[in-house]
Formats: structure tokens, sequence, C-alpha cells
């Protein structure tokens, strides 16, 4: 079968190197210079996947993703970018990314990502993980948190706290240990979004009462669920 990829990137060398590439892959590419440009390309055509550079003109990378968003929740979406601060990764992901790479990066990094988000895009459900937290059920695969004929799609960032929580049910998960499995970095404006992110999750699982997640201060947080055998 033979995926087509929309590659959206104002720099015209760059677009022919990796377009080529990826061609001689076997992949069919449809390329774009711009945000408004690929936004109108993903609307016209069948994208299985979008791999998209953040600074663009007319429309950046995070707008593009967003509207990409609004008509296809499950179409991976891959930023190459030379931003690199925690603030612009955790952007990009909250924007609907599923993957990120810095530029400058070699190709074959480039087709392992591609072939990676793929794979994950259409699954063997069989071979999900997923944690059941009180009454909820919590797939890692597809980053949904279940209750009832409820479901909710949790962000990147919520998906891999609660992984790590869940994991650890009854245990305190060390907070520097959560936030370099999360950003690959323990830095002060880290500890302010971990937080933010808890407390997202505490709402998310807010309709059972005998879940809470707690704060040890001054070590991390616990998922407690009473009367778990």
């Amino acid at each position: 079968m033979s995926y087509r990829i929309l590659f959206v990137e104002d720099e015209t060398d760059l677009t022919l190197i990796v377009a080529d590439t990826l061609r001689s892959q076997g992949y069919d590419v449809v390329t774009a210079a711009d945000g408004a440009e690929g936004l109108e390309k993903f609307r016209n055509g069948n994208v299985d996947i979008v791999v998209a550079d953040v600074m663009m003109p007319k429309m950046d990378g995070f707008s593009l993703a967003r509207e990409i968003r609004k008509f296809s929740p499950a179409v991976p979406l891959l930023f190459l970018t030379a931003k690199s601060t925690i603030d612009d990764v955790e952007e990009g992901f909250e924007s609907g990314a599923n993957d990120y790479l810095k530029k400058p990066f070699e190709l074959r990094e480039l087709i392992v990502r591609i072939k990676a988000l793929m794979r994950r895009a259409t699954p063997d459900r069989s071979n999900d993980i997923i944690f059941r937290i009180g009454c909820y059920s919590f797939n890692v695969s597809t980053q949904t948190l279940s209750f009832d004929k409820h479901e909710v799609q949790l962000s990147h960032f919520e998906a891999r706290i609660l992984e790590h929580l869940a994991g650890n049910i009854g245990k305190t998960v060390d907070a520097s240990q959560l936030m370099i499995a999360v950003w690959q970095r323990d830095e002060p404006s880290n500890r302010n979004s971990l937080h933010g992110y808890i407390h997202k999750l505490r709402r998310a699982l807010r309709h059972d009462p005998a879940i809470s997640i707690i704060n040890q201060r001054g070590f991390g947080y616990m998922l407690a669920v009473k009367n778990v055998l």
C-alpha cells in the first residue's frame, strides 16, 4: 500500500530533497509551500500523514495543525522545526501533533518516524495497553479515558503522565522522574506545567470519587484508588 504524505515546508530546496527521498521509498508525496496552501491541499486530497514545518508564512504549523484536527482527529501529524524550547514542544503537541523532529535532521530518521506513525495509525487493537483505574478504562495506545458510555481524548502530555501514574497505583512517583519521562528534562517551568496537567487529570477522573491524585509535597504524585484489591 502506498501512503500519501502531505509535506508542508517553505524551504524549496529542503522540499525537493525530502519529496524525492520519500518518493524513492514508495510514498505518494504532495507538497505545499505554506500553511494556507497545506490546509487547502489537505481538504482536497486523501492524505494519510502530514509532515509540516512550524515557522511558515500565511499560516504557521501550529495553526495548521489545529485546523486539520477540526477535520480529522486521527490523521498522523509530524512537525519539523528548529524551535526547541519546552514551550514550543508543548504547544506543538497541544495543537495536535503526534511527533516532533528537530532541524537539522537525518532523512533516515524522518523515514523511521513516518513508518512508526503509520504503524500506530493502523494498529492491531489486541495489542493496546489498557489500565483499569477505578471505574475508568485508560487506553494508552489511543490516549483515551473511558467511563460508562463516555470517552475523553487526552492530550499527549496528559496521557504520558497518566500512564506513569497508572503503572504505579498506590505508589508515589517522583516529580523529577515524571518530568524527565515526559519532557526529557527537569526544569522549574516544567514543574508548573506538570502541576497544570495534574489538575486536568483530576478533572477528567472526577466522576469516580474513589480516585484521587495526591500531591506528596517535596516528592511527587500518587494515583490512589480506594478499595482496590
